[in-house]
């Protein structure tokens, strides 16, 4: 009853499929097969130095994920087993990382970090572990707060000691959260580009910087279309591998978590002071850079912010406001681009009924590809007439809504599924025909979780580093880049600026988040 008429159907559904076909499954195509040309093939895995990066990349991923799985479980069992005083600002405070642009976080660690650990991996692998812990403290937490309390319980009155109640009972309840929270963090380090730059520096380049090295700097596109295929199968078996390990060791619960509450005060001042200057420290550091100039304090890194050259008649060779005012242009436009296509999306995910999954599985397949494989397949692919749009200015805010239309999707999918079937059914009581009872029950249910869309897309926009780096032009330089052109020039007022404009972007983007997070409360709280 009331079910939408076919056409208005079959448009929603075509509209995404056809976007999503031509900017990503077509650029992806292509990409392939500009790779399965056997004298690049051969060319690209015989270039001395790849093995290196490669190896880089694999073991500083394995660390980087070993170093936040051991230092998020903490965390993650203070602040869901136990209930204490200032407990939600310390979880606040531990997804704050999460939320900053990798290029903010590689310039706070700059700041942070002695000159003797720039340009090394241990620098890379402290800024994946910062970056990351919010995954684990989440993931795995979730877990450690559904743990039924009895069974540890039983497990200690039966006379098992800690180690073993910890191998035998709670290992084996909490291994799926573990390997979950080990696959996503692999994988965010695996195609680390920002924090890897900034911090690694020529010598310790990852796969995600070598790609991007090689497409823009030794103009080597087909070398760099190998190894964006190379990554893109590497993240296909890692996935696949953890999907299925998940899948084997799923346990069902039955019974209630009872988590326990802390009589004392010592665990609450323990973990606020250890978190509080943990993730703020970095921070700090990257403030307090950006007005110390020589030794000295000064605002002359702010005041200068504006300014294009280091000293009259030497070009600076960047616009920092300019860079903003395009950077927050592009965001606004792939706030509305990304909230227009999740929204339709969404709609036909959910029109489609039994066949939605479909859609919803090819909406989410560029979560599944680095931003800078995105960038590149687009690169090559719209190089001929008459599709040849490489210079176009819209190509780069294009790339921002693919890879923040999958956010937007699952953000709106929940709030699409959650309509009572009733209201529609009380529409067509009422007399109302399909198309109208759809527009006043689904689309306006959907007005506030487009909004959350579009501010979602608008802070992955502001911190996008991977694909702006392949599709930018002359003219139409964002802050991530910006910022890295800053920090890589030599001249203390060169840096100064570098680490304002990044505290710039970082006050941007942590707004962006706390709007979208109050829009969020706020329709939760209409709702309830």
């Amino acid at each position: 009853m009331n079910r939408l008429p076919f056409r208005l159907r079959v448009t929603l559904v075509v509209v995404p499929a056809a976007i999503l076909l031509l900017f990503y499954i077509a650029p992806v195509a292509n990409l392939i097969a500009t790779v399965f040309r056997a004298d690049t093939v051969s060319s690209t895995l015989n270039r001395p130095g790849l093995g290196s990066v490669i190896w880089f990349t694999v073991w500083q991923a394995v660390l980087s994920t070993v170093a936040t799985l051991a230092i998020g479980s903490v965390p993650a069992y203070l602040l869901h087993r136990y209930r204490f005083r200032g407990r939600r600002v310390v979880l606040a405070t531990t997804l704050v990382p999460f939320f900053l642009p990798t290029v903010v976080v590689g310039a706070a660690f700059l700041s942070l970090l002695p000159r003797s650990m720039h340009n090394t991996p241990w620098a890379v692998i402290a800024a994946h572990v910062y970056l990351n812990v919010a995954v684990v403290v989440y993931v795995v937490g979730a877990m450690w707060e559904v743990l039924p309390t009895d069974l540890t319980g039983a497990a200690r009155t039966l006379g098992a000691n800690p180690w073993r109640v910890a191998r035998y009972v709670v290992l084996p309840i909490i291994r799926p959260a573990l390997l979950s929270a080990a696959t996503m963090v692999f994988l965010f380090s695996l195609t680390s580009f920002g924090a890897a730059k900034l911090l690694g520096g020529a010598r310790y380049a990852t796969l995600e910087v070598e790609i991007v090295r090689r497409a823009t700097g030794l103009g080597d596109v087909d070398g760099a279309a190998m190894l964006s295929l190379l990554q893109l199968a590497f993240l296909g078996i890692v996935i696949a591998i953890s999907s299925t390990l998940q899948r084997r060791g799923r346990i069902q619960l039955v019974g209630e978590a009872r988590p326990r509450h802390v009589p004392t005060s010592r665990p609450t001042a323990i973990c606020s002071l250890l978190f509080g200057v943990l993730f703020a420290a970095p921070l700090v550091a990257l403030v307090t850079r950006s007005v110390r100039l020589g030794g000295r304090w000064t605002l002359r890194g702010w005041t200068q912010l504006g300014t294009t050259q280091v000293r009259r008649g030497i070009s600076l060779g960047v616009d920092p406001i300019g860079a903003l005012r395009t950077s927050l242009w592009f965001a606004v436009l792939a706030a509305v681009g990304t909230a227009l296509l999740a929204g339709v999306a969404t709609l036909a995910i959910v029109a489609l009924r039994r066949w939605g999954w479909l859609l919803d599985a090819g909406m989410a397949l560029p979560l599944g590809t680095s931003a800078v494989t995105i960038g590149l397949g687009m690169l090559i692919t719209f190089d001929v007439a008459p599709i040849d749009w490489r210079a176009e200015w819209w190509m780069l805010p294009l790339g921002h809504v693919l890879v923040a239309t999958p956010f937007a999707v699952r953000s709106m999918l929940g709030a699409a599924r959650a309509i009572p079937g009733d209201l529609r059914a009380a529409a067509a009581t009422l007399g109302a025909s399909p198309t109208r009872a759809w527009w006043h029950v689904d689309v306006r249910a959907l007005r506030r979780p487009l909004i959350l869309a579009a501010g979602i897309a608008a802070t992955v926009s502001l911190g996008e580093f991977g694909a702006t780096s392949v599709l930018s032009r002359r003219g139409n330089q964002t802050v991530p880049l910006a910022i890295d052109a800053l920090l890589g020039r030599a001249g203390d007022l060169p840096r100064a600026q570098g680490y304002a404009l990044a505290v710039v972007l970082m006050v941007v983007c942590a707004t962006t988040v706390v709007m979208v997070d109050l829009a969020r409360s706020n329709t939760r709280s209409r709702l309830g």
